[in-house]
């Protein structure tokens, strides 16, 4: 594996280029050398598996990545990074490198994207991703039938801090249930803002999320999903209240008593657990 050219190389190749960092796409590159090798750590990798890197940006964390004797896929969607990466960043193995946004739209991943990501063989993102789109991506990739077993992410404090938040407090939501209803997940690490050039304006965190054995079947899922959306769009309403709107006062009411709750109760103070027994109601047959 080449070794990183210094810094000053990078400035100069960034500069004849014309580049600017564009706050819109993210780019805020991790400098640092021992963070970049603990996130190749976090994730855990297994030799010769499928990664899929988003946003290698100027292929720091990818040299480590490749390190592990993984297979890379690795998206960027600014042309000038992708020439830079691909000029120093030699294997064996070479990674797949696809030229594109990751996301065709704000719930699909794009096509040859998909089409870069094995179906019959485990796989996991690991990525410093961008922070716009990294709630978007990660639900959007739990949501793949042949989803990854595992996604270790750098992404914005105030987005890990939502994944992993626990019911009853103000940052548990749609995104925290979407991505624990089939994950488990960890806040690793805290990353101060002077480890990037440029600078951040907001602190970034390690998240590292690991596929239960057990995942919900789709038809579950999307019933869970489905009615918590609803649900945490009116968070501090009561139960009572959205639930008649939503199934009529008379068949909600039924519901709360047969499950022992209170009208009163709102849909904030739920766990997981008690938001997909609720949802049972909304499958044929209540299951």
């Amino acid at each position: 594996m080449s070794e990183r050219p210094p810094w000053a190389h990078f400035q100069q190749r960034l500069e004849s280029a014309g580049f600017r960092p564009s706050r819109r796409l993210g780019q805020n590159f991790l400098l640092d050398e021992n963070m970049l090798q603990a996130i190749a750590r976090d994730a855990r990798i297994v030799r010769g598996e499928t990664l899929l890197e988003v946003g290698p940006g100027l292929g720091f964390l990818t040299r480590h990545l490749l390190e592990s004797g993984a297979e890379l896929v690795c998206v960027e969607i600014d042309a000038r990074l992708l020439e830079i990466a691909r000029s120093w960043i030699h294997g064996p193995p070479e990674p797949r490198w696809v030229h594109g946004d990751v996301l065709a739209g704000k719930h699909t991943l794009a096509p040859a994207v998909a089409q870069a990501l094995p179906s019959d063989a485990g796989w996991q993102l690991v990525s410093n991703l961008p922070y716009s789109i990294a709630a978007p991506l990660l639900s959007v990739l739990a949501d793949l039938e042949h989803a990854p077993r595992g996604m270790t992410v750098l992404v914005q404090r105030e987005v890990a801090e939502r994944i992993v938040a626990r019911p009853a407090s103000s940052d548990w939501g749609l995104i925290s249930i979407a991505l624990q209803t089939d994950y488990g997940v960890e806040l690793v690490r805290h990353v101060p803002p002077q480890l990037f050039w440029p600078r951040p304006e907001v602190e970034s965190s390690v998240l590292r999320l690991s596929r239960k054995p057990e995942p919900l079947d789709p038809v579950r899922r999307r019933a869970l999903l489905g009615l918590a959306a609803r649900l945490f769009q009116r968070r501090r309403q009561t139960l009572g209240r959205v639930l008649g709107e939503l199934w009529g006062r008379e068949p909600a009411l039924a519901r709360l008593a047969d499950l022992g709750w209170q009208p009163s109760r709102r849909a904030e103070e739920l766990d997981l657990g008690e938001i997909l027994e609720l949802s049972r109601g909304q499958l044929p047959g209540g299951g």
